[in-house]
């Protein structure tokens, strides 16, 4: 009789088995993170505000330990030839250990909206109704080498009252774990359940259960480049909240301050370049050109910036001896993810705004201008999620906006938009009081 043996080995598995394998992974972790999302929404601010200093404390003291893991990841990066700017948004040393450490202190500080009133009235027939803001319950984190977006989803997820199941890229795989083991063991030291902070770990067979988890899991935020959050959306059954890649632009109009202008350009593209809120693209009015763009073109040029020039723009380039290349539309359509730029000269504001509508990705766009009827038009015109005027596109982050840290930046219409911090990691339930009444 022949026996029957389990192949342990992934690599020798069948598609159907690797799902199998995928699929009760998933489902272990949603059930323990759905019971312990129900002790979580019941704490009060203190508890949570606690919880969080708690954690934060813990990864402070085990700082030593997490850029010993995060070396491993570095190491695997440089070897296996990541970018540098991938390499960037990977490495999680002293100093960003503490930073994340910080955020989480900011969370902490933050007002509670669980419970907040929406709104509310009392009807003609003297029934209560509210609007009541309540946690979602169990939400799942799909992201890449961001290992920073492992604690702001744990903050994030239980000071707004949820459970959390992260999922990180491999790239990050050995910071992610040591962070999780950290948030956990703190979370158990407070004697509250760890179950509120998991990491979904395996291959894509474990995340294709985590998107197809609808019942289990209530939302799903992906986090990371263009083909990440394309498949999330499109191959997901749980709700997904889209947050999208960011070819931002800075448009400086006829009426710009140069030097506000320079100043913005240089900041927006150089400040961190690795970055979504990072400007890709410098749109130049024609009346400004002649003046404004030698200085910027030179500008970025010493601040390290590879150029990707239109026609006209590549002409001021050729007269200032700056290198570039020649632009193509796909330089227009990039997220360059470094010291890269694409730039143009337009005719007209008119035009600008169409370049925007081309190849924006309704992320962050930014005008210079002392016009306040161009800046007027450009905000009420430009399909995005924020809008700068006279101020580097840097500024879209949930810590700029005063949110602390934030869990992604949303370039959908839907339910949230922009920087996503804790209101959007909420939902509302209706509550209606009354004294015996009936409906006739």
């Amino acid at each position: 009789m022949k026996s029957m043996t389990t192949n342990t080995d992934p690599t020798l598995e069948t598609r159907d088995e690797q799902d199998d394998r995928g699929r009760e992974q998933v489902r272990e972790l949603a059930s323990a993170a759905r019971t312990a999302a129900k002790t979580v929404a019941l704490l009060s601010r203190a508890e949570k505000d606690a919880a969080l200093r708690g954690i934060a404390d813990a990864i402070d003291a085990a700082t030593e330990d997490l850029v010993a893991a995060n070396e491993e990841d570095l190491a695997r990066g440089q070897e296996g030839g990541m970018p540098d700017s991938l390499l960037d948004r990977l490495r999680l040393d002293t100093d960003r250990v503490a930073a994340v450490a910080d955020a989480l202190r900011d969370v902490a500080g933050l007002p509670d909206p669980v419970g907040e009133i929406v709104r509310g009235s009392t009807l003609p027939n003297g029934l209560q109704i509210r609007q009541v803001r309540v946690p979602m319950g169990v939400i799942g984190m799909i992201y890449e080498a961001r290992p920073n977006v492992t604690v702001d989803a744990a903050g994030l997820g239980l000071k707004s009252g949820n459970a959390v199941i992260l999922r990180g890229g491999s790239a990050a795989s050995s910071t992610n774990r040591a962070l999780v083991d950290v948030i956990r063991a703190a979370l158990t030291e407070q004697g509250l359940s760890a179950d509120a902070v998991a990491l979904l770990e395996g291959g894509h067979d474990a995340v294709r259960a985590l998107m197809r988890a609808r019942g289990m899991v209530d939302l799903l935020i992906p986090r990371g480049g263009a083909d990440l959050i394309s498949t999330v959306v499109t191959e997901s059954t749980v709700p997904v909240i889209e947050t999208g890649i960011g070819n931002c632009h800075v448009y400086v109009d006829a009426g710009a301050d140069i030097a506000k202008a320079l100043a913005i350009v240089v900041n927006a593209k150089t400040q961190r370049p690795s970055v979504c809120n990072a400007a890709e693209s410098l749109l130049v009015h024609a009346d400004l050109a002649g003046v404004f763009l030698p200085r910027a073109l030179q500008s970025l040029h010493e601040a390290g910036v590879r150029l990707a020039a239109s026609p006209r723009a590549a002409a001021v380039a050729r007269s200032t001896d700056v290198p570039h290349r020649e632009a193509t539309p796909e330089d227009f359509a990039e997220e360059f993810h470094g010291l890269e730029m694409s730039v143009a000269v337009v005719d007209s504001i008119d035009d600008a705004i169409s370049h925007i509508d081309r190849y924006g990705t309704g992320h962050t766009e930014a005008i210079v201008t002392e016009d306040r009827a161009a800046a007027r038009r450009f905000v009420a015109e430009v399909d995005a999620a924020a809008v700068m005027v006279n101020a580097s596109t840097r500024f879209t982050d949930g810590g700029e906006f005063g949110f602390g840290a934030e869990i992604g930046i949303s370039t959908q219409k839907l339910h949230a938009r922009g920087p996503m911090a804790l209101p959007e990691l909420t939902t509302t339930k209706w509550v209606v009081e009354g004294d015996g009444h009936i409906r006739t």
